[in-house]
């Protein structure tokens, strides 16, 4: 048994759960005499939605593969070797759920070992070796057709990316040492470090192929059959690959400078992944791979055992398994079907949620207002969406024509709303109004129809209250914008029903949100964070800590924009409502801040003006603030901010707001754009010990969102 064999069974022991991918090696006649050759298939079932992956077992399946491969190379039994997947799927990298169980250094060290031992065969065999980028290819996927000698890609491909910055890793299988020696510094780092750090953007099949990562593309129908022509065409040498030279002077630099200005800009150094893998390729613009590959292993080791990657994983399973099976909603089956929508208001946002319905659902959409030219222009916005995705290719003239038919407007909701099975309201945040508009629909809408708030803040029972039928409101909470950000808080009303609440996460399934149950509480989860989370900085600022100390003392946290920005994202005028209706409820901890109330009455739309092209406090508006003379420091900001934001979440968990801390965090991340190293918030707050020092106990339990105890 091989070395590389005896490690993989070690660690194979330490993945209980792996979905074993196996290694099919075939042989073909490859056309015009070029040769025999041996073609290994990845594959781990024949469920074609299922990603293949990487684990110990797995590896060890593709080792035992390339050991009949290397033999026949050797033997001269074959004149070149290739490596594709199965349908639509090429391999999605390592197995994160054996990656979790991990507890120690070597443990982690043996698993970036591991997948470099087997990969690395790749490029020693005697013969030339190919990848075949057939379908969705990501982290040790990609990285194992980097080792091969050549590579083609499906432009039908729809995602491609080392994703492990994002998570909080490096690509440790060779695309740190490896992509830069093949494409250029500069576009490795937009690949490795720029698109992980942009909410993990992925490449299509074209512009794999226009980075130089891919040497031929070819149409998806008959991918592979053309790549083995292509194949056959390089081996008789018909087909020269010629590749670009790689600029190892100061343009690698630069690239290196511009990647390390990406991550202080995105995580502000908060995050260790990002300048790890920096590192390695910097130190691969001498072309030594086996030094980078042990680099690769060092630091994949260190970031497994560490709690940026940990909450990454947590993030990722958020996302990806919690988000598809929310806690507390109730039986589907119990849910009615929405053959019709009415939206009540025909602004921007009744205007895109409009638009979102239409997309998704295919179904009638009527909107409503007070008078024509409303309507009219609330419609008009959504028959001008519709023909920009025609203009970009995004739908055809069929689908458009028939989207176009299926919106209207009216003025009377009796004609718009009669046979309407989900009405929703988009109107002025004011408990009067909505209450007002709900009497009005619910005196002409079917008696099945959901009547369904997108209120931020206001209580969905008060709202319901008036109503004969309240156990068929909901509060149906998007986020802007509403077409980009996947967070919809549904909210259950004190009288809401469960055939009502089944239907409405029926609906935001089809929307293709993700859908967090809450209680009917001031604000519900995300506002009632920020709101605490912005209410902190906006008290020391009127007690006398500058502004920009303010802001730079949160920058640890590696957030997507500072507080202050995000307000101007939000709106001064919004902010502040929510903040005057939490006051409301609790006024012990919500402030209403009177410098905010000034910023809002002068009528400016944020703190900053960006005249030098970055953010600078708005001269108008330091005129208008108001502060003492108590002046804190970044640390004690932070502490201040981090506590205030421990002590919300622990009574929200305390009220039953969500389920578990886990449906706060998956809604941070969703709703608010907070990063996947965070894990959203409580994993950090565990992990610097603000939970504990607040509350008296972590939020999460050992293993979860961190090394297993």
């Amino acid at each position: 048994m091989s070395t590389t064999a005896e490690l993989l069974k070690g660690a194979a022991e330490l993945f209980p759960d792996e979905v074993v991918t196996s290694a099919h090696v075939r042989h073909l006649d490859l056309p015009f005499g070029a040769g025999r050759f041996a073609l290994i298939t990845l594959d781990n079932g024949f469920d074609h939605t299922k990603p293949t992956t990487f684990g110990p077992q797995s590896l060890a399946n593709l080792n035992a593969a390339i050991d009949q491969v290397e033999q026949e190379a050797a033997a001269g039994t074959i004149v070149g070797a290739g490596i594709t997947g199965k349908p639509f799927i090429f391999a999605v990298g390592a197995d994160l759920k054996g990656v979790e169980l991990l507890k120690k250094h070597d443990e982690a060290l043996a698993i970036g070992k591991g997948g470099h031992d087997v990969f690395k065969r790749l490029s020693a065999l005697a013969v030339p070796t190919f990848a075949y980028y057939n379908g969705a290819a990501m982290g040790g996927g990609v990285e194992v057709g980097l080792h091969c000698s050549y590579r083609t890609v499906s432009k039908a491909i729809p995602a491609f990316s080392l994703p492990e910055v994002f998570l909080g890793l490096v690509p440790g299988w060779g695309g740190c040492a490896i992509l830069p020696n093949l494409i250029g510094a500069e576009r490795a780092v937009s690949v490795i470090i720029e698109n992980s750090l942009n909410q993990n953007r992925q490449l299509g099949g074209k512009q794999v192929f226009e980075l130089g990562i891919a040497d031929a593309i070819f149409e998806g129908a008959d991918f592979l059959e053309q790549s083995l022509l292509w194949t056959a065409n390089v081996l008789n040498g018909t087909t020269e690959v010629v590749r670009a030279e790689i600029d190892r002077g100061e343009a690698w630099d630069a690239a290196v400078a511009k990647g390390r200005f990406i991550a202080d800009s995105k995580v502000h150094g908060a995050a260790p992944a990002a300048y790890r893998a920096l590192d390695i390729i910097a130190a691969a613009k001498d072309g030594d791979l086996q030094a980078g590959f042990d680099a690769e292993d060092t630091a994949l080791a260190d970031l497994i055992m560490g709690g940026e990657l940990r909450s990454g994983i947590y993030a990722f399973n958020l996302v990806q398994k919690r988000a598809k099976r929310p806690a507390g909603a109730p039986d589907k089956s119990l849910a009615r079907p929405v053959t019709k929508v009415g939206v009540v208001g025909a602004g921007l946002m009744a205007s895109q949620l409009a638009l979102l319905f239409l997309r998704r659902l295919e179904v009638p959409v009527v909107l409503t207002d007070i008078d024509q030219e409303r309507v009219d222009k609330g419609v008009g916005y959504v028959h001008a969406e519709i023909q920009k995705l025609l203009g970009k290719g995004r739908i055809n003239q069929d689908k458009a024509n028939r989207l176009t038919a299926l919106v209207s407007g009216v003025l009377d909701k009796a004609e718009g709303f009669a046979d309407a099975d989900f009405i929703i309201e988009a109107v002025f945040e004011e408990m009067s109004v909505k209450q007002k508009v709900f009497a009005e629909v619910e005196a002409v809408a079917p008696a099945h129809a959901i009547l369904a708030t997108n209120t931020s803040s206001l209580s969905v029972s008060e709202m319901a209250s008036k109503l004969r039928n309240p156990e068929r409101v909901v509060g149906f909470h998007f986020f802007n914008p509403v077409a980009i950000l996947p967070l919809l808080e549904i909210v259950r009303g004190e009288q809401t029903d469960d055939a009502s609440l089944a239907t409405a996460f029926g609906v935001a399934k089809k929307l293709k949100k993700t859908a967090v149950l809450t209680k009917d509480a001031p604000a519900f989860v995300v506002n009632r964070i920020l709101t605490r989370f912005m209410g902190e900085i906006q008290n020391v600022i009127e007690e006398g800590t500058p502004v920009a100390t303010a802001e730079k003392a949160i920058e640890p946290l590696g957030l997507p924009m500072s507080p202050l920005v995000l307000l101007e994202l939000v709106g001064p005028a919004i902010g502040l409502h929510v903040s005057e209706t939490l006051n409301r409820s609790f006024p012990e901890r919500f402030t209403v801040s009177p410098n905010l109330k000034r910023v809002v009455e002068a009528g400016k739309r944020g703190f900053y003006v960006y005249d030098s092209g970055k953010p600078e406090l708005d001269p108008e508006v330091a005129a208008l603030l108001v502060q003492g003379d108590s002046v804190l420091t970044e640390e004690q900001v932070r502490i201040r901010v981090l506590d205030a934001v421990a002590q919300e979440i622990g009574l929200m968990l305390e009220e039953g707001v969500v389920a578990e801390a886990q449906d706060i965090d998956l809604c941070l991340i969703t709703g608010a754009g907070w990063p996947f190293h965070l894990g959203g918030i409580t994993p950090y707050l565990d992990r610097e010990g603000v939970s504990e020092r607040v509350n008296g106990k972590k939020f999460l339990a050992p293993g979860i969102a961190s090394v297993p105890a």
